[in-house]
């Protein structure tokens, strides 16, 4: 049925309005239907909204705003209900207000550097960060004008010394990548705020719960929810956090220019694994503290880092601010295996595969070579990442024991 206006036909008055029926053939049809489902249909699942084009009731309502929770919904790519669904409750998890929903972890970095920072601005980046993100600072940052410094990861409050006036973010990564260093997030922040410095986190290893970023001084804080929300390996998703309405209004400028939209499809199994999240940390993080401990004890190993062990390097900070621990975690070799036969011990183990993404169901376990890596280097080639999932732990140390025994 349409609506249409008989002002034109004869001497019919402008305001009276006839619904007429429109004959359509098949093919019509198939595009404009008048036959839908019956309404009123209720779930504890949360739909999967698709849709790239969004109808508006009216010429006048047209609009290309990015914030739809100001305007409504405007365009699929700034995301459908099914995304927004999911930034709402990874905001209410982490203590926000605003939260941005993108196509992986990385993304997520990446649209917060692009964000906040412009030619002539100095990035502060520890030691420790994740690889993809150094390279981002060093190959398309530094291209584009943007200073870079590395510092160490428990420097602390000594990060004053290292902040110009031209400082505009101070990353954190705690624990950090591989060697899993903890930060003192408060005192860094103190020192960076003290100076006009935004502090950046990634979050990724606590999944935004076992450390409360916006408590401790933090500003921007971001996770890989392809890791544990997601939790089966087969998503990829970021999430940014904020509090403050004028780094959400920088951050959604620029989401908008550059097309990093995720698939809402991915969005719903985030949603699923979600509803999964306390029962699989807890359990993850109580096997990979048993496992660690084990590992601890084994005379080959020089040192387990893992946070919640006094032989972390910043265990003192997990202590004082998080409140649990979770799989992911590295062992160092004592020196004697050569490069090679630490990859025969990697290679040995059944039932770790051997995988980068963690955060899983599956337990995983990666060597690195970090001999050329600054302030690291002392680990060389004898460092191993191991991931805990959901295997019984006394499996996965019978698994290690074999491994070790072939070296």
């Amino acid at each position: 049925m349409s609506v249409w206006t008989m002002s034109a036909f004869g001497n019919l008055s402008p305001q009276v309005l006839y619904t007429v029926a429109m004959k359509k053939s098949w093919k019509t049809k198939l595009i404009h239907g008048d036959s839908h489902a019956p309404e009123g249909f209720r779930s504890l699942v949360t739909p999967t909204y698709r849709g790239s084009t969004v109808l508006f009731p009216d010429a006048e309502s047209v609009t290309d705003q990015w914030d739809q929770h100001r305007v409504g919904y405007t365009y699929g790519l700034y995301g459908t209900p099914t995304t927004l669904e999911l930034a709402a409750r990874v905001c209410e998890l982490e203590d926000g207000e605003h939260t941005i929903i993108t196509a992986g972890g990385q993304g997520a970095i990446s649209l917060i550097q692009l964000s906040l920072l412009n030619a002539g601005d100095h990035i502060l980046i520890p030691e420790n960060i994740y690889g993809p993100n150094r390279k981002l600072a060093y190959s398309v940052l530094k291209r584009f004008g943007v200073e870079v410094t590395v510092y160490p990861p428990l420097i602390g409050a000594g990060i004053a010394e290292l902040i110009k006036d031209n400082t505009r973010l101070v990353w954190c990564e705690s624990p950090g990548s591989l060697t899993m260093e903890v930060q003192d997030v408060p005192a860094i922040a103190k020192a960076a705020h003290a100076r006009g410095a935004l502090v950046v986190l990634d979050n990724t290893w606590s999944s935004g719960i076992f450390f409360r970023a916006f408590d401790h001084g933090v500003d921007v804080e971001m996770q890989a929810l392809t890791k544990y929300v997601a939790g089966h390996s087969d998503v990829l998703l970021g999430a940014i956090t904020i509090r403050d309405r004028a780094i959400y209004e920088k951050l959604g400028n620029t989401y908008q220019v550059l097309g990093c939209a995720p698939s809402p499809d991915d969005c719903q199994l985030a949603l699923r694994g979600m509803k999964t999240l306390g029962v699989r940390l807890a359990q993850i993080g109580s096997s990979a503290l048993r496992v660690a401990q084990w590992l601890a004890a084994r005379p080959e190993i020089e040192t387990v880092l893992h946070p919640a062990l006094p032989s972390c390097p910043g265990h003192e900070f997990w202590e004082r601010d998080f409140t649990g621990s979770a799989g992911l975690f590295s062992i160092v070799f004592k020196s004697g295996p050569t490069k090679q036969q630490v990859q025969a011990f990697v290679n040995a183990l059944e039932l770790f595969e051997i995988g980068y993404s963690w955060g899983g169901v599956a337990s995983l376990a990666v060597n690195y070579d970090l001999s050329h890596a600054k302030g690291r280097s002392e680990y060389g080639h004898r460092i191993v990442r191991l991931y805990i999932g959901l295997e019984e732990p006394e499996e996965l140390i019978a698994d290690l024991e074999q491994a070790l025994g072939k070296i």
